[in-house]
């Protein structure tokens, strides 16, 4: 069984640390040109695109763990039709955000109360981002439904180059044009077709017979597309919470002035490393308890999700002792400003836990994913978000200030897991 988790794992941990490298160098490019304001930037406009993109994240989630019972069951025509569903899905949800590419600007910025250069400069940012939304969602289908056949290697190779690519063209626009947040956003809007068409070639590759199987009469079949919506209206709803967790944080970083933010985007961007990293093993566990789901292999599966949990919670272990341990001098590879730097590093102790507290719930979001076990996660997020998160902010922040808001995003990871938990012998794991 561990065999068959690293063989997943393993290259999605290169490529999920390829997309917190990704933010992290984009922060430390930004970081260091002169005004602090861009990075806020920077920082407000991934709110507004963690929420346009974050939100459809169920293209992928919920097509893996389709597609990998389907894969369990040796049904091809299904197997098949999940792909082509969601990339009509993609397609016609990425059209309908260019069309409301305006109003959406408009609602997000009057939101998140920020200052007027970052208002201004974010939306530079976002106006060209934007028109990355049909090929993300589509790239997002594609890889779900990869990971679903038990194929991680296929989407390492495209979020890698991705990501790489993506580094290159910010580094040259940066620098080698002279832009600022504008350089980043050309960069991601370039990079993302590349991927995109890369990720076409590797399907033809390897899977082109599949293309046999298509039926089109099967395209919008009723029964299959209200399976396919009943579990990502789950997914849809936790994630959309999860969304505003982090952006609520990043709201309120903004309203605290620029140097706040500056220093709180910065720690989460060290969150961010280590949540993609166990994230590895919790899409080992999606393709996996899937697989065996739909295989009706009990026993397999109840190793695969306590193996994945395990190796889960020793990689979040230790992230823990690397910030420990090196916390201060990471800082200093983000911004060279000393003011930001002295903020991070008075509330750098919540970002210590971080690894350990968070990675026991992003472990079991894979599990219940691929089981397609989705009303669970729906509710433990609905209760971590406004029965924990929200109150312990406006509670804390008003008796330890600044330490108010990390307190209320460490109880909100630490509920997140332990009511998974609670749901696993009843749900998962049950007879």
């Amino acid at each position: 069984m561990n065999r068959k988790i690293l063989r997943l794992a393993i290259p999605n941990i290169i490529s999920n640390l390829s997309v917190p490298l990704l933010g992290a160098v984009d922060t430390a490019l930004v970081g260091h040109l002169e005004e602090v304001y861009y990075l806020g930037a920077l920082a407000v406009g991934s709110v507004i695109f963690n929420f346009i993109f974050w939100g459809f994240g169920f293209l992928r989630m919920g097509t893996t763990g389709l597609t990998a019972q389907e894969y369990g069951r040796r049904d091809r025509v299904k197997m098949m039709m999940i792909l082509a569903r969601v990339q009509f899905l993609a397609l016609l949800i990425g059209l309908a955000i260019l069309l409301l590419q305006s109003p959406i600007a408009m609602l997000s910025l009057w939101l998140i109360d920020s200052t007027q250069e970052v208002a201004e400069y974010t939306r530079v940012y976002y106006d060209i981002r934007i028109l990355t939304a049909p090929g993300v969602l589509a790239l997002y289908g594609i890889n779900g439904w990869f990971l679903g056949m038990q194929n991680a290697k296929f989407p390492m190779i495209i979020t890698i180059v991705l990501n790489m690519l993506n580094i290159a063209f910010n580094v040259w626009f940066i620098y080698g044009l002279g832009m600022h947040v504008d350089g980043v956003a050309w960069g991601t809007l370039v990079s993302t077709y590349l991927a995109l068409l890369l990720a076409i070639f590797l399907f033809l590759k390897r899977y082109k017979k599949h293309l046999t199987d298509y039926k089109q009469e099967l395209l919008l079949n009723v029964e299959e597309l209200k399976k396919y919506f009943s579990v990502n209206r789950d997914i849809f709803i936790r994630t959309l919470c999860l969304i505003f967790a982090f952006s609520f944080f990043t709201a309120v970083s903004a309203k605290q002035g620029d140097l706040i933010l500056a220093a709180n985007t910065i720690l989460l961007q060290l969150w961010f490393i280590v949540s993609y990293g166990i994230d590895g093993f919790a899409y080992a566990a999606e393709s996996l308890v899937g697989r065996f789901k739909g295989s009706l292999e009990e026993n397999k599966l109840t190793k695969a999700v306590w193996y994945n949990i395990g190796w889960g919670l020793f990689l979040g272990v230790m992230g823990s002792l690397a910030y420990a341990l090196f916390g201060n001098q990471i800082l200093y590879i983000f911004t060279d400003k000393a003011d930001v730097i002295a903020v991070a590093k008075s509330v750098l102790f919540w970002t210590i836990l971080a690894p350990l507290v968070s990675s026991f719930c992003y472990i079991l979001d894979g599990v219940y994913i691929g089981a397609t076990e989705t009303k669970p996660m729906r509710n433990t997020m609905i209760v971590a978000t406004f029965l924990v998160f929200l109150p312990t902010y406006y509670g804390a922040t008003y008796l330890f200030g600044k330490h108010g808001l990390w307190l209320a995003m460490v109880l909100f990871m630490i509920t997140r897991g332990v009511a998974l938990g609670v749901y696993l012998p009843k749900t998962v794991l049950e007879k």
